[in-house]
């Protein structure tokens, strides 16, 4: 590895290969993918008020595996939900097989392939319990939570297996310095923050996956107040973190992170002001949604570009220019 005049080693350029091969690499990529997507998909069913589309668990019904022509299009929402699952367990093994060969020496993908893994049972069993509950508005959220921890699994995921054989040598200090790294710990947690009380406004608004669900009783108005101080607290912690990255050349991995999950929590104001002033429209919902995951997915990559000491790609920036902010 090439040094500078000071004898710090120099950064590489973004034609290092990743030491992982290519199916690897696709398949943690699906992960994340297909993590949000049955998200989103899930949001379709309860949407839809097709909650009890299948009123039984792990059959449809009583009687059926499947969903049956007396169910109507809710069945088939909800069953084709339950479908997914497969998909994304197929994924999963897929991924924990392809990297068998490499769990001695990859022991980080290899944990974090079981991990993935074993969240599809566990979201089924809360799945089941949702249902035989009638839709517990509690357990729809933990349902929705367990989720977004696995796509921060994901997300450390896809930058594990993009790491070169060079990243791999070498733990670098932080690319966040000592002033950012606490700005971006707490973009994590006001993230956090925002997305689970976001699921508690879901659980008292009109949005229940059937027209029969109970919600948890709270008053909405006054949960949409409480669930936007975090999104204020989000989005000043972000324009610091955004001054101090900005304010001289650093890594553009570094960068791109923060500037990443900025446009996200914009983006994702900008549709819950909307969807609260046209009164839950269900499109907008949806997209909330998918902006939820997205936010997750783009506060755990700033995260851990943050924070670790082996993150994938370089810069082209001389290591002098390139060291963290301070």
């Amino acid at each position: 590895m090439s040094q500078t005049s000071a004898g710090v080693p120099a950064r590489q350029s973004n034609s290092r290969q990743p030491a992982t091969g290519r199916l690897i690499r696709s398949l943690a990529v699906a992960s994340l993918v297909a993590n949000i997507v049955i998200v989103v998909t899930g949001g379709a069913v309860r949407l839809t008020a097709s909650g009890l589309g299948c009123p039984e668990w792990p059959l449809c019904t009583a009687d059926s595996l499947v969903t049956t022509p007396e169910m109507g299009v809710h069945g088939i929402i909800e069953f084709g939900n339950r479908l997914l699952t497969f998909v994304l367990t197929a994924i999963a093994f897929a991924t924990l097989f392809s990297v068998w060969r490499l769990r001695a020496e990859r022991r980080d993908l290899w944990w974090l392939s079981i991990g993935l893994l074993a969240g599809i049972p566990a979201q089924a069993v809360i799945g089941g319990i949702t249902v035989l509950t009638g839709l517990n508005p509690w357990v729809v959220g933990l349902h929705f939570i367990v989720s977004m921890l696995l796509i921060v699994a994901a997300v450390v995921l896809v930058n594990r297996a993009w790491l070169s054989p060079e990243d791999l040598a070498v733990r670098h200090a932080p690319l966040a310095g000592r002033t950012l790294r606490p700005l971006l710990g707490a973009v994590g947690v006001l993230a956090a923050i925002t997305v689970v009380l976001g699921v508690v406004v879901t659980g008292s608004g009109p949005h229940a996956g059937d027209h029969g669900a109970a919600r948890n009783g709270l008053n909405p108005d006054l949960m949409t107040r409480i669930h936007v101080v975090p999104v204020y607290l989000l989005v000043f912690t972000l324009a610091v973190a955004l001054y101090l990255v900005f304010r001289r050349v650093t890594d553009a991995r570094l960068r791109n992170a923060v500037v990443l999950v900025t446009v996200v929590v914009l983006a994702q104001a900008v549709i819950g002001y909307v969807q609260h002033f046209l009164h839950l429209p269900i499109a907008l919902v949806a997209l909330h949604m998918l902006g939820a995951c997205l936010l997750t997915a783009a506060a755990a990559q700033a995260v851990f570009v943050g924070f670790a000491r082996q993150v994938p790609g370089g810069d082209t920036v001389p290591a002098a220019a390139a060291a963290p902010v301070d």
